[in-house]
This record gives C-alpha cells, structure tokens and sequence, in this order.
C-alpha cells in the first residue's frame, strides 16, 4: 500500500521535477562544470547498502575560474536552501531503494550496529525516506540524537495519517524555505504517547526586536 502510494506521489511530482531537474542540471553543467549528479553511499532497508543521489552543489577543481570544490556554490547554496539538491532522490523512490517518507538515509558508518537494542535497529525496519518527521521538525537544525530520537518515534507510529502530515509540512517548508529553524524538545527516554514534535519559537511583542535585532 505505502508503495503504491510512493509510486503515485513520484508520478505526479514528475511532471513537475524533470522539467525542473533538467533545468538544474543545465546549470550546474554550465556553471561549474563537471558531474551534474553526486553518489553518496547509504544504508537502506534492512542495512542494504545502495547509492543516494543528489545534485552537485560544490565547486569543482581548483583553476583559473577561482572554484573551490569544498565549497557550496551560489547556485548549490540555494539548492540546499531549498532542498532541491534532493530532486534526484526520485530516482531512488522508484528503484525501491527510499520511500517519500521515511527517516533519511544515513551513512554505513552511522547506522545502527549488530549489537545495538532492537529499539534502535528498528529504524531500519523502514525504506528511508526523501523527508521525514525530523526533517520537518527542523532540518539540519536539531542534534543527531534529537534526530534519532524524532525517527525512531516516526518508526513506531508511523500511519497514513502521520505520513500525510508529513507531507503536507514538507510542502509548507518547500514554499517558505527561509521559516525559520524549529525547536524540538529533549527526547524522552521510551516511546512517548505524543510525538516530540517540533516547536515553533516563541513570537515577539510588537514593537520588541527579537535576538536578531529585526521586528
């Protein structure tokens, strides 16, 4: 079922994202130079390893252009911004390889030994995923044991309706990338009744600069 439903959420995006990819494609190609498309090993399902894919978003060798290839570029900076550098993760969707939701992928490194708790090896029980609940819970924003603790709640309730909140909030991320970072509680120490979803931060009084020192 979650994979008929993955596969009718990629149709639809296509219609949209290879335009778009091409276009992304076209750019970096003309911009850097260079592979368009990078391949990250990961862990899948199971511990299966296989190969994410994601736009280039650095720059390539050194030269007279002044490109530093550990360096985002003006276009890659945007596209991780967006989360755009992700559009060729479709590609892993259709190959079985990720689902649309799901905890993301990570490197073999950091995946869940043999001689971790089942609790913890249960996050891979699932395909991981373009986005997830720590995802829209604050991206790169929240610690990578806040992240563990926000997949495994994702693993052991995950539903339809979770995944359709989900993607609804990845939606709302997509059309406001610059929303600000979530707040995301401490993770509790077991499966929790509630979700530890993301906080928004606290609005200011009118009139009254925030940290930044903008209204």
């Amino acid at each position: 079922m979650k994979r008929a439903g993955d596969l009718a959420i990629i149709a639809l995006a296509g219609i949209t994202a290879l335009p778009l990819g091409l276009l992304i494609a076209l750019l970096i190609r003309c911009s850097t130079g260079g592979p368009v498309l990078v391949r990250r090993p990961r862990s899948g399902r199971h511990g299966r390893p296989f190969a994410m894919l994601t736009f280039r978003t650095t720059g390539g060798p050194q030269g007279p252009d002044g490109l530093d290839p550990s360096h985002a570029t003006r276009l890659g900076a945007l596209l991780r911004r967006t989360g755009l550098e992700q559009l060729p993760q479709l590609w892993n969707v259709a190959r079985g390889e990720m689902a649309v939701i799901g905890p993301r992928p990570v490197p073999p490194e950091q995946a869940p030994p043999s001689s971790a708790s089942p609790r913890r090896r249960g996050r891979l029980d699932v395909r991981p995923g373009l986005t997830g609940w720590a995802q829209v819970g604050g991206r790169g924003q929240v610690t990578r044991s806040q992240r563990l603790a926000l997949d495994l709640w994702y693993v052991e309730h995950r539903s339809l309706r979770l995944d359709l909140r989900i993607l609804a909030l990845t939606v709302k991320r997509l059309l406001r990338p610059d929303g600000g970072p979530a707040a995301v509680p401490a993770a509790r120490s077991g499966p929790a009744r509630t979700p530890p979803a993301p906080v928004p931060p606290p609005r200011q009084a009118a009139g009254r600069p925030g940290p930044s020192g903008r209204e």
